[in-house]
């Protein structure tokens, strides 16, 4: 996982608590190593600094913490500084997505930092097919629509960015479970020829080892996921020590996007999860369910 931000944000995290527990505010930290405290906070939020190592060994004066947690801070930053210079060598250190910079909203960035390193998400769509299983010609008529005037060069920038990402599903050790309302196979981006290449690939690629697509079909009536609307869980795997990475739960609309983190928040998610995966139908019968629909657009 070399270049991961994650082990950066669950360090800043647990930098976060020592000064909470200290007392002591972004503008005491930053005083105390000569720097601002949005420095600090970048710090404290997993984003890269120049904060060095004498530096930190002043913070940790400052938050007053005892041996043990001490030689344990500094032997996690060397970690951290180690992998971003691993990243860097390989020329990774800023992600690869960087490249698509302008291909994509500024909220977007943090996404795409996430989904490079989660290693389990969960994604309830009521109107698109999520990006990591779309297919060119689907995502092709998405970009023409809601941008008309991107140049043919932007298109084909936005669809390598696409197949970029969808390299996470080469990795097995990476799971994606995607639930499907029935809307999103009767909505038709790109018409029939699309709908029927979208639909065959949902079905095929939902018989991988790390793919599970199901479907809600309108039968179902109401359920929890028309209240949730859509949404994606990014869960990630366990790091050394008792440092942990939070899951998140990413939310998007046409002018931003959120991204939440509180326990309780995560909990109702994750109990959504549970009552919308009740009611759908099982990755078989929804490749059946999906497998008809496209036949129905063929005709």
């Amino acid at each position: 996982m070399v270049g991961s931000t994650i082990p950066r944000r669950a360090f800043g995290r647990f930098l976060r608590g020592l000064r909470e527990q200290a007392g002591a505010t972004l503008l005491t930290a930053g005083l105390q190593i000569e720097t601002s405290k949005q420095t600090v906070m970048r710090l404290e939020d997993g984003l890269a600094t120049k904060v060095s190592t004498p530096q930190l060994k002043e913070l940790l004066d400052l938050y007053k913490v005892g041996p043990q947690v001490r030689a344990e801070a500094l032997e996690l930053w060397e970690e951290v500084r180690q992998q971003a210079k691993a990243a860097k060598a390989q020329g990774i250190a800023k992600g690869w997505w960087q490249a698509y910079a302008d291909q994509y909203a500024p909220h977007f960035n943090h996404y795409l930092r996430l989904e490079e390193v989660t290693n389990h998400l969960t994604t309830h769509q009521l109107v698109l097919v999520h990006g990591l299983v779309q297919t060119p010609k689907y995502r092709r008529a998405i970009i023409k629509e809601t941008h008309p005037s991107m140049s043919a060069v932007n298109v084909e920038r936005r669809l390598e960015l696409a197949a970029r990402r969808q390299e996470r599903l080469r990795d097995n050790d990476f799971r994606l479970d995607v639930m499907l309302s029935e809307a999103v196979l009767r909505h038709q981006p790109g018409g029939p020829p699309a709908m029927i290449e979208q639909l065959r690939h949902l079905a095929t690629i939902g018989e991988s080892d790390n793919v599970s697509i199901r479907v809600i079909p309108h039968s179902v009536g109401m359920y929890r996921g028309l209240a949730t609307l859509s949404f994606s869980l990014l869960e990630f795997p366990d790091l050394a020590r008792h440092l942990a990475e939070p899951p998140v739960v990413y939310t998007e609309g046409s002018e931003g996007a959120l991204y939440l983190e509180q326990r309780d928040t995560i909990t109702r998610f994750k109990d959504a999860i549970s009552e919308i995966q009740r009611v759908a139908l099982s990755e078989k019968d929804s490749r059946e369910f999906i497998s008809k629909i496209a036949k129905e657009y063929a005709t």
